[in-house]
């Protein structure tokens, strides 16, 4: 018997853009079109293809990074809605 989990989503760049500044690791394999267990498998022998950022047993992915190994150079952009720079980091 086979468990079928239906159709992949595919993920657009204003998909990705719209995770925010990080998501977590199983959304970054679906991003990758890796699973889960290949994932957590690549950070731990820190292989995985973009930078983590660890906060004790959390894994975070930057989005930025994940957009960059994609090919999409323009990471997303600290701008507000109404088109104005957004404060300076530290700021």
């Amino acid at each position: 018997m086979s468990v079928t989990t239906g159709p992949r989503r595919t993920w657009g760049v204003d998909d990705v853009r719209a995770l925010g500044l990080t998501c977590d690791l199983t959304t970054a394999a679906h991003v990758l079109g890796i699973g889960r267990t290949l994932a957590f498998e690549l950070v731990r022998t820190g292989a995985f293809p973009v930078r983590i950022l660890r906060f004790g047993r959390a894994v975070r992915i930057p989005v930025a990074d994940l957009l960059t190994l994609l090919g999409e150079a323009q990471a997303p952009s600290l701008a507000t809605e109404s088109g104005q720079p957004g404060p300076e980091p530290g700021r």
